[in-house]
């Protein structure tokens, strides 16, 4: 993710409104949002009165995330599945396919056994990621249109550019342009991991998670290969 567009081009949608009815739906309180990024799902959940942690590796995103919670609701933290506290939450959250950023199993494998310990026994793991029976990537190494954002410091035209590569698009190249000059203001590289259903419910069971539920493109119905995304929720 690129900090300086990323609100700009990630809006809310069908999506955020399953995982909020969702949580919504559960008996919790404090919550951890692990992978926050610019905080844009985490303030909906802070005006909606939950205790929440928000944790995320990036410091810029994090900076981002700070300037929105002007009455100081959210605690803010720079890190990784690692500094969740033991036995702590409620539930914890993982939105906008954040899973799909651990490419090695040992670095999955760490994430899901770090959540397990943080969670009160009954507590609720949520998150999304893509099917990759699904080849999503066969749709954006289609559309070649850069999108369209701001410098929101000067108010300057931006383009974003996005080219992929590798046998799933799991890496991809993102550039910012300004979009009269064409002057490249960031460029970085991007990977990602698809992982099929029954590969994640073996992982999560093997971390201690005994009740695993899958839903299938946003949706209160069980997960299948037809469906594009998964929403996992375990309980503890």
């Amino acid at each position: 993710m690129i900090p300086l567009v990323y609100d700009q081009v990630n809006h809310w949608g069908r999506d955020d409104e399953f995982f909020l009815a969702l949580l919504k739906s559960l008996d919790v309180k404090r919550v951890a949002d692990l992978g926050c990024g610019t905080g844009r799902w985490t303030m909906h959940l802070a005006r909606e009165g939950y205790d929440i942690t928000a944790i995320d590796p990036n410091p810029e995103a994090i900076e981002v995330a700070k300037a929105k919670d002007d009455a100081h609701h959210v605690t803010w933290i720079i890190g990784d599945s690692t500094i969740l506290q033991t036995n702590a939450y409620d539930a914890v959250i993982m939105t906008a396919n954040v899973a799909q950023v651990f490419l090695t199993d040992e670095s999955w494998e760490q994430t899901i056994s770090d959540v397990y310990r943080s969670l009160r026994a009954g507590g609720h793991y949520i998150f999304d990621t893509r099917n990759p029976l699904a080849k999503a990537w066969e749709a954006w190494e289609k559309d070649t249109a850069p999108d369209a954002a701001k410098d929101m410091a000067t108010g300057d035209p931006l383009e974003i550019h996005t080219k992929y590569e590798g046998f799933e698009g799991d890496t991809f190249y993102e550039t910012v342009k300004h979009a009269g000059t064409g002057k490249v203001l960031i460029h970085e590289k991007m990977q990602i991991r698809f992982r099929n259903q029954e590969e994640l419910t073996e992982s999560l069971k093997k971390a201690g998670f005994t009740r695993v539920t899958t839903y299938g493109d946003w949706e209160l119905k069980q997960a299948g290969p037809e469906h594009k995304s998964f929403v996992f929720h375990c309980i503890k």
